[in-house]
């Protein structure tokens, strides 16, 4: 995101939220670790890859009962440019609702949606359309994130995001484009190596959990609270030209 703040000297530019919170922190210190563990020492000193034990694999959950995949897939990239992509993303749209949330909340829903966007994947591998991807490895943490950004959407519906990197849209529009596009590729099958349901199933998961009143009260309460005394602020500024000369009760600014 970029953002144009007047300054007394014409503008000044700022790129993205700002600092890490908490939460984003961790998880993008435990990717990046992660992620170099795997290549410079697991893959160089065996051979093989983490994704073989902590990548989503279905079968290996369904007939092997190896549930911890539903989680561990979240942490593991197929490579550095999907790791940075995913990263810059979370940091993007992540930190202000961590900010707003609370850390405790936020590491929740992120959780949640990664998680659910799993068990959409396990689902759809049993599915005629999803056989392909029954012994296939999923792996990253786009389908959470993609949860983040339906969140994102939903509080900042008119904040503009660059889509495909290039075209400004509202949050909110962008959002239904990216959801179309991956509804559309899974049921095409069209997935060219990206888990597009497990990109569906990251926001189907936000909204149900959003929307199911498990958002945390406080919070809420504290946003809208905000939002009141801003609009109770600008009411009680409000300019009025003229005015009768009697009138004493008329405030002029």
């Amino acid at each position: 995101m970029r953002g144009r703040y007047p300054a007394s000297s014409g503008y000044s530019y700022q790129f993205g939220p700002g600092p890490w919170t908490p939460a984003i922190k961790a998880i993008i210190i435990a990717c990046g670790a992660v992620f170099l563990v795997d290549q410079l020492v697991i893959r160089r000193m065996s051979g093989i890859s983490l994704a073989e034990y902590f990548g989503l694999m279905p079968f290996a959950v369904i007939e092997g009962l190896q549930v911890w995949q539903i989680g561990t897939y979240l942490f593991l990239h197929g490579g550095v440019f999907h790791l940075l992509f995913n990263m810059l993303a979370l940091w993007m749209f992540g930190v202000e609702l961590e900010r707003m949330w609370g850390t405790k909340f936020f590491a929740k829903y992120y959780a949640v949606t990664g998680v659910g966007a799993g068990i959409t994947v396990l689902i759809a591998s049993l599915m005629p359309f999803g056989a392909s991807s029954y012994t296939a490895a999923t792996v990253g943490a786009s389908g959470a994130i993609y949860g983040v950004l339906l969140a994102f959407a939903m509080y900042f519906p008119n904040r503009p995001i660059l889509l495909f990197m290039f075209f400004p849209v509202p949050a909110k529009y962008a959002v239904m484009i990216m959801g179309a596009i991956a509804f559309l590729a899974t049921a095409e099958d069209s997935g060219g190596g990206v888990s597009h349901v497990a990109h569906l199933g990251g926001l189907v998961a936000g909204y149900l959990y959003l929307k199911g009143g498990r958002m945390h009260l406080l919070s809420e309460l504290q946003y809208r609270y905000l939002k009141w005394k801003i609009n109770r602020t600008r009411r009680k500024f409000d300019v009025y030209s003229g005015g009768r000369a009697n009138d004493i009760n008329r405030r002029v600014h």
